[in-house]
């Protein structure tokens, strides 16, 4: 939204302040001012002049001597341009003036060109004729200047005065960011309203007053909405007698420093009022509207309608449309038709102003690729009331500018519109909220100067109907606080009861999985939980595998990222890979993620979302490594139990003789190893990579951080160490668990302090040596307690096949 500065003090007329000043006090009461431009930056010593004579050069066929009257004297000035003659009259810049730019629009200087008197071709020349680019604007905003050439000013220019002042270029526009709640600031009323309240001015709107002929609007035209439920309110007014001419000087100076480049006033008056009231309006020429007659429908899916820049629209039955009798003439919101445009040769003019539904036009507008300055505003949701407000102030105009002359009365098709929002005041609880101590007068002041009515027999606040955004005490407490000052609210303490919060058990677990990996050297990545359906294959997963059993995504970006996925492991390995390919050397990460497993085809309810605990790496480091890791987790979040490493996994992207599932309380919670160098090589990595991955919902069940304080052991502890031949099939979790079950109470711990295999070694079977500590709680062990604990325990092993080694 752009506004220039003296529109907005067309109705804040006692508004004194710098371009700063405004830039700032506005943003700081929410009005926030992206920026500003001053039309006159670089534009000094520049006059309008009159030329009285003109002679040839004597040295040169394309220049010409020009004698111009610039009010106080006559300067000669030699210029190439070929589009003046005596008594034009022209902008000059005087000896020691600037332009904003050169002649051919190019991009504008920062400081701007600094203009001396000199010769050229041995003539003085004591100034420069300028054309509208070199003023800093171009012929988009002065469609009156020539293509090439000076610009002319008309005939009533006052000789000597200052141009940039004649031209309207004595003004500042300020480009604001509008939130989308705030539909009432896409308008200069709206703005115009904020600035007076932001300085405390008073705020003086233009007073509608429509003369009208005679005649009957409903002799004319007759309206019918077959679609409420897109079109809330259309009001329509007829205007006769037309006459195309140019808009007046004023007008025209609004709309240039808006954006908006004039054209003619009927066209401009449509333009000015949209950008004033913020309520598009479109103008049709009644005489090419069939039957006299407006009637607001849906499209027909496969229909097809040319709009006003040429171009056909194929539309569908989602899109409202404007049609008389016989055809449609243009897009609700959007467009009107080529069918129906205003020409010269207009006689009588069909005004309409309408409220159609917001999310309805901004999806049509991207449907059809058309986004326009009035579907940006009806998008966004207008007031109904705002309808009969601007369609009255175009009429006003038609008959103020001379244009034509407006029919009496207004075809108003109106659904109910919606009670004025009432919130209760009360001004302890919205002091309370902001931590202020504001009177209730003072915030009666704030609501009044914001048209914020108050109705003392209820002791409720009504909103204007133009601030949607009034709904409850929040948002009136905000109005206290934007216009009390930000800068003002003191600092304080929250009141109210202390409350203890802390993050769920859930979480817990899995900021100690957190802590505990990147203490190993591990660092977090996140991956997408999008996947193709191609990496099934290049994990080497049978057809028949039930991870293959994916959520097919409905609007998926593309194949590569079409189903939900079922296992974590390409995410990482993908990880690895791109770290792997930028030749880093030793990479460790880690991630924690969902998988996405379907209850049943075709789906009936939510998936099971699985929380995954996904390790990954290369470099240093091995199976063992890995497994350490997941120990010491275990660890941390209170897993005691003996935890087992089954070899028997049968994972296809694992190594066949390096992985093992995790079983820890007879259920198996995860799985690690060596990932399958053919699945290494899928993924161009040229190195071992040591996967594991934990599933936490199972994990989370088994974790406990109670912990129980044991005193230091007051007897002493006794150790024997033995060594065993074992068969190698035989694991050491195998041995382990049968230490534990025969040791009994008085077991302490047990410690694997050598594996042999060799000569000495027969063959099939491997050399294995525990140490084994014995501690009783209440008294010194004996020699007896101690052996036949032993006795125990060999006994078991001899069970497995192991032998005592001699």
């Amino acid at each position: 939204m752009n506004t220039a500065l003296s529109w907005i003090k067309a109705y804040v007329p006692e508004l004194e302040c710098t371009d700063q000043e405004y830039c700032d006090a506005m943003t700081l009461t929410g009005t926030k001012v992206e920026n500003f431009a001053r039309l006159d930056k670089n534009l000094e010593k520049i006059v309008v002049g009159q030329i009285e004579k003109i002679e040839k050069h004597p040295d040169a066929d394309k220049l010409i001597i020009c004698q111009v009257n610039i009010g106080n004297e006559v300067i000669q000035i030699v210029t190439g341009a070929p589009n003046v003659k005596e008594g034009d009259k022209i902008p000059v810049v005087l000896d020691g003036g600037k332009v904003a730019g050169g002649h051919d629009g190019g991009p504008l200087p920062e400081d701007g060109i600094k203009i001396k008197a000199g010769k050229l071709r041995g003539i003085e020349s004591n100034g420069m004729m300028c054309s509208i680019e070199e003023l800093g604007s171009d012929r988009n905003m002065y469609p009156e200047a020539p293509e090439l050439g000076i610009y002319i000013f008309p005939e009533d220019a006052p000789v000597g005065a200052d141009a940039v002042e004649v031209l309207g270029m004595r003004d500042t526009v300020f480009e604001y960011e509008i939130t989308s709640n705030r539909v009432d600031c896409y308008s200069v009323l709206g703005i115009a309203r904020e600035a007076a309240a932001t300085f405390r001015k008073p705020f003086v709107p233009p007073v509608i007053e429509v003369k009208e002929n005679g005649e009957d609007v409903n002799d004319y035209v007759s309206v019918e909405v077959k679609d409420p439920d897109l079109c809330s309110r259309y009001c329509a007014r007829v205007c006769t007698n037309i006459k195309i001419a140019p808009s007046p000087e004023w007008m025209q100076r609004r709309l240039r420093a808006s954006g908006i480049r004039p054209i003619n006033n009927l066209v401009d008056i449509t333009n000015y009022v949209m950008e004033e009231y913020g309520q598009p309006m479109h103008a049709f020429d009644l005489d090419t509207v069939a039957g006299h007659k407006i009637i607001v429908r849906r499209a027909k899916d496969g229909d097809e309608f040319q709009t006003l820049d040429e171009q056909v629209r194929k539309l569908d039955k989602d899109m409202l449309m404007i049609c008389d009798a016989e055809k449609e003439i243009g897009i609700a919101g959007i467009m009107g038709g080529e069918n129906s445009k205003i020409t010269d040769e207009v006689k009588t003019v069909l005004f309409e102003a309408a409220t159609f539904n917001g999310p309805n036009i901004r999806k049509s507008a991207k449907r059809l690729g058309l986004r326009t300055d009035a579907s940006g505003k009806f998008e966004k949701g207008l007031d109904p009331h705002n309808a009969q407000e601007a369609i009255n102030r175009a009429c006003q105009l038609i008959q103020e500018l001379g244009c034509g002359e407006v029919v009496g009365g207004m075809v108003d098709v109106c659904q109910p519109m919606k009670d004025k929002a009432r919130i209760k005041f009360e001004p302890q609880k919205i002091n309370d909220l902001l931590g202020t101590e504001v009177s209730r007068e003072d915030m009666l002041d704030i609501f009044k100067m914001l048209e914020i009515a108050y109705d003392e027999s209820t002791n409720e606040l009504i909103a204007p109907t133009y601030r949607q955004d009034l709904e409850c005490r929040a948002d009136i407490a905000e109005e206290v606080a934007r216009f009390f000052g930000y800068d003002k609210i003191p600092t304080t303490l929250p009141t109210g009861e202390a409350t203890a919060g802390k993050i769920s058990y859930k979480l817990r677990i899995e900021q100690k999985a957190r802590d505990i990996a990147e203490y190993c050297g591990f660092s977090q990545g996140m991956n997408y939980s999008f996947e193709s359906p191609k990496v099934f294959d290049k994990l080497l997963l049978p057809a028949d595998s039930p991870l293959r059993k994916t959520i097919v995504i409905a609007n998926p970006l593309g194949e590569d990222f079409s189903i939900m996925r079922t296992i974590s492991l390409n995410g990482m390995m993908t990880s690895l890979a791109s770290n792997y390919n930028r030749r880093n050397k030793d990479v460790r990460l880690y991630e924690l993620g969902n998988i996405y497993l379907p209850h049943q085809f075709p789906l009936t309810e939510r998936p099971d979302e699985r929380m995954q605990f996904t390790l990954g790496m290369y470099g240093e480091g091995d199976f063992y490594t890995m497994k350490g890791v997941i120990e010491e987790f275990f660890d941390a979040v209170g897993m005691k139990k003996k935890t087992v490493y089954d070899p028997n996994s049968g994972k296809p992207f694992l190594h066949p003789g390096r992985q093992a599932d995790i079983v820890y309380d007879g259920e198996t919670v995860g799985y690690l190893g060596e990932v399958h160098p053919v699945v290494c090589k899928n993924y161009d990595i040229a190195a071992k990579v040591y996967v594991a991955v934990l599933d936490m919902p199972l994990i989370v069940n088994k974790t406990t951080f109670d912990r129980k304080y044991e005193g230091i052991a007051k007897y002493p502890a006794v150790s024997r160490d033995i060594s065993m031949v074992v068969p190698k099939n035989i694991l050491a979790g195998q041995i382990e668990a049968m230490i534990e079950q025969r040791g009994g109470k008085i077991l302490e711990s047990y410690q694997l302090f050598d594996i042999y295999e060799g000569e000495q070694i027969k063959e099939g079977f491997k050399s294995v040596a525990y140490s084994i500590t014995f501690r009783a709680k209440d008294r010194t062990l004996e020699e007896g307690d101690v052996s036949g604990a032993m006795k125990k325990i060999l006994n078991g092993l001899e069970g497995l096949g192991i032998e005592l080694r001699q």
